[in-house]
């Protein structure tokens, strides 16, 4: 299934415009081609949202499912990504009213809302219930076929959860087709599919066909590739990248690695953060060993650099973050770019000519 650019969403997040559960919704917000019919937040209602979160989308933020189907949305999106996936249970009362006002349902979290009886009681015969972490059928386990591409494919890795993997990969993509570039993303998450309307939920995949699912959404990416591209290397794949090597709960970092089988890595990190959020007592190494550490489990089947840094400065000003960025590149000699700020284009150029 696919977000088609007519559909009027609201994003449900409540306490999240001003919390750190919200990426969904701020992905949608930056991303999508999708109306964004308004943001519902009780605790942020009537407030700009470009002033809270940055983003310049300036749509409402109201405080209820009636404010929403008053303002046309027709696509209900449960827009936070908490903690294990699991929808908060007050929410379970706003999703049915708008079900029953007519409203489709877009669920990136883990449970299965097309299949539970409240929802698909409410649920109106001419809306749908769109379940995205689901695990395709017929997945093959991975055998490396991805090394065979005459593609670049290029993985985003990062120093810890939710610093900005799939942004980058994003912003990246967006660089190279400004400059008519042949390039395909992957997505490997259930906000990268929602915004792309392909990819692979890794996190919903058994592990035994995880390294079989990346590998068969790279190879489904090649096909949006040009031909000439295809056949002559010049095209370029983004595989939106997971988790992190040094995050104790984290293990879709591997399976992406063996899937893709990267040509390219680029760092991402959060400037300033010493150590791991949720497990504050794994300290963040220097970038430069963080890199090594990628490069060596690539190294058995192939090969791959860490080419460039991607410095998330979200949290800092303009300047502020030009400091960082210049600063991460002194300490690592990397090429190294707050993307959405400045761009993708510094690092799409540490690609090309790697």
């Amino acid at each position: 299934m696919q977000l088609s650019s007519d559909r009027r969403l609201a994003l449900l997040m409540h306490e999240a415009v001003l919390g750190n559960a919200g990426k969904m919704g701020f992905g949608l917000l930056r991303y999508s081609d999708s109306q964004i019919a308004c943001v519902i937040d009780r605790e942020t209602a009537g407030r700009d949202l470009v002033a809270l979160c940055g983003i310049p989308r300036p749509v409402p933020i109201v405080a209820t499912i009636a404010e929403a189907l008053a303002l046309g949305a027709d696509t209900l999106v449960p827009a936070i990504a908490p903690a294990g996936g699991i929808l908060p249970d007050d929410w379970r009362r706003e999703i049915c009213e708008g079900l029953r006002g007519g409203m489709s349902l877009v669920n990136g979290l883990h449970e299965r809302m097309a299949e539970a009886p409240d929802f698909r009681a409410a649920l109106t015969p001419s809306a749908w219930i769109w379940d995205v972490r689901v695990e395709p059928d017929g997945l093959p386990n991975g055998l490396g076929r991805a090394r065979e591409l005459p593609a670049k494919r290029i993985l985003t890795v990062g120093t810890d959860m939710a610093i900005g993997k799939m942004t980058a990969s994003l912003e990246l993509h967006k660089a190279a087709q400004r400059q008519a570039l042949p390039s395909a993303f992957v997505a490997t998450g259930q906000i990268g599919i929602c915004i792309s309307g392909a990819g692979i939920a890794l996190d919903a995949v058994r592990v035994d066909f995880a390294s079989g699912g990346v590998e068969w959404a790279v190879l489904e990416a090649t096909h949006k590739l040009p031909r000439p591209a295809r056949a002559g290397g010049a095209g370029l794949i983004w595989v939106e990248g997971q988790g992190s090597v040094l995050h104790p709960a984290s293990t879709a970092w591997l399976p992406l690695i063996r899937g893709s089988v990267p040509t390219h890595l680029i760092l991402c990190h959060r400037a300033g953060q010493e150590s791991v959020l949720r497990a504050p007592w794994v300290r963040v190494p220097p970038l430069r060993e963080v890199a090594a550490l990628y490069e060596a489990v690539c190294a058995p089947i192939q090969p791959a650099r860490v080419v460039g840094i991607a410095l998330n400065c979200g949290h800092l000003s303009a300047d502020e973050a030009q400091a960082a960025c210049e600063k991460t590149e002194a300490e690592t000699g990397l090429p190294t770019s707050d993307v959405v700020r400045f761009g993708g284009e510094r690092l799409l150029e540490a690609v090309l000519a790697a």
